[in-house]
């Protein structure tokens, strides 16, 4: 990273080691490939260290986020063209079995029981369910806000709009989730 200085460079690798887990299990969840997934994370953070490792620490998540979502919609337009053509010359779409997934199966260093582990896990897949059948905007608005913890300003820098529009998505995303999840969820 030329021009950054080494604390720079030092903060940053510990920003990139912080939001590593959850940015793969984010466009994990948008690409339902780990290989996929792993790729868009990957070049998000050799983008964000190319081109930004020079702003300041607070403009990062912001910008990091929104390179991830540039990167998921990519691929997944690339996808919907490979698919076109496949089926324009009456190739077959490949069956894409859900593989496990990397980061539920490694070992939980908190050792918790094994049958909190599997309500959990199970509390998990009808959430990423539900998230599935919501529109883009608004699972991006619930995944930025909810479980990354980023605020209204920074989500609406990642998403590419208003405050407004990001408050309207998330109330959204949050009405559609309670009535497919129950009230103990959102």
């Amino acid at each position: 990273m030329p021009g950054v200085s080494l604390d720079n460079a030092a903060q940053l690798n510990t920003f990139l080691a912080g939001v590593e887990r959850r940015a793969f299990r984010i466009a994990q969840m948008a690409l339902r490939s780990p290989e996929d997934a792993l790729d868009a994370v990957q070049e998000t953070m050799l983008q964000l260290a190319r081109r930004y490792a020079q702003r300041p620490q607070a403009e990062w998540p912001p910008l990091f986020y929104c390179i991830l979502q540039s990167r998921i919609r990519d691929c997944q337009r690339r996808r919907a063209v490979r698919n076109r053509v496949m089926s324009f010359f009456g190739g077959q779409r490949d069956a894409e079995d859900d593989p496990p997934d990397p980061i539920e199966a490694a070992a939980d260093p908190a050792g918790r029981d094994p049958s909190e582990q599997l309500a959990q896990g199970e509390a998990m897949q009808a959430l990423e369910t539900a998230l599935d059948s919501l529109p883009a905007r608004q699972r991006e608005a619930f995944v930025l806000r909810i479980l990354e913890g980023l605020d209204v300003a920074d989500t609406a820098k990642a998403m590419g709009c208003s405050e407004g529009s990001v408050k309207t998505h998330l109330s959204r995303a949050v009405h559609s989730l309670r009535e497919t999840l129950g009230e103990h969820w959102a």
